[in-house]
């Protein structure tokens, strides 16, 4: 039994604002601490539930946030940035059988601690088929297409709720109760990380590979929060303009998707200007 992790950052235990999740900041110094007891205590959970192995990929900003010499031997960590499905690498050489989101958020537009999707702000939202999409339905539809289920899911309380949308079956664990987007009634790390080895321990039961899903095609519209972002982002094929500050592509499988958004996050970043946007 192969586990894959998906760590990312704003839905770790004690993270409530941008300093906890920017590197090079004092605070995010103290939480790559919290981040790590996260993923760690998830490890454990998947082994005790009788993994063979299991694999975190870094999806967090630089994508090199965690502290390797606090994780559990027998884990192994994919860090650094460029890879080619990003938040879940890893998940299309055929043999993983489950894959876990921890440290997740709610979507761009929406209530939750740090909520965004991909760009921590110039995006406003983000539908997937008409529907709002978080970063966490985004991955959900692209490891459907490998055939592999989403069996855990950690961030704060709002976050289970939406992935109640997109992995109704994985266990879930709130690490901390939305108060605003930079606020939160938080649990203690040592709390935190027994609640999410437990979940995790059951959730390997769920880890069974299903036959791959083809949803498409996928409609993608993103709403920016300046005209000249969404302009930019027209240089990418496909990508057209479909609203005041808002672009739409369609692709034929979620793959695609998902490259076509990477790039049009990319190029709209690019484009920001600091204190204007």
């Amino acid at each position: 039994m192969k586990i894959l992790i998906s760590a990312d950052m704003e839905g770790a235990t004690g993270v409530t604002w941008p300093a906890d999740v920017l590197p090079g900041t004092p605070q995010w110094e103290r939480c790559r601490a919290l981040f790590t007891s996260d993923v760690n205590a998830a490890v454990l959970g998947f082994y005790d539930g009788g993994a063979d192995e299991v694999l975190i990929n870094e999806a967090h900003w630089s994508m090199r946030n965690l502290l390797l010499e606090r994780l559990d031997s027998r884990a192994q960590m994919l860090t650094g940035r460029h890879k080619s499905l990003s938040m879940v690498e890893g998940v299309q050489h055929g043999d993983v059988d489950a894959i876990a989101f921890v440290g997740y958020h709610t979507a761009a537009g929406t209530e939750g601690v740090l909520a965004h999707t991909y760009l921590a702000n110039s995006i406003t939202g983000v539908w997937l088929n008409g529907k709002r999409a978080s970063e966490g339905l985004l991955n959900a539809h692209v490891v459907a297409e490998y055939g592999v289920p989403v069996v855990l899911v950690t961030g704060d309380d709002l976050t289970c709720v939406d992935a109640d949308g997109y992995a109704p079956a994985a266990r879930k664990v709130a690490v901390k109760d939305h108060v605003s987007r930079y606020a939160a009634v938080c649990r203690t790390p040592e709390r935190t990380a027994a609640d999410i080895r437990s979940a995790a321990k059951e959730a390997a039961a769920l880890a069974h590979r299903h036959e791959p899903v083809d949803g498409g095609p996928f409609t993608v519209d993103l709403e920016f929060d300046a005209a000249h972002l969404a302009d930019a982002s027209t240089v990418v094929p496909g990508v057209a303009p479909s609203g005041e500050r808002r672009v739409s592509y369609t692709s034929p499988t979620m793959y695609e998707a998902i490259r076509t958004f990477k790039a049009v996050t990319t190029i709209a970043s690019s484009a920001v200007e600091e204190q204007y946007g």
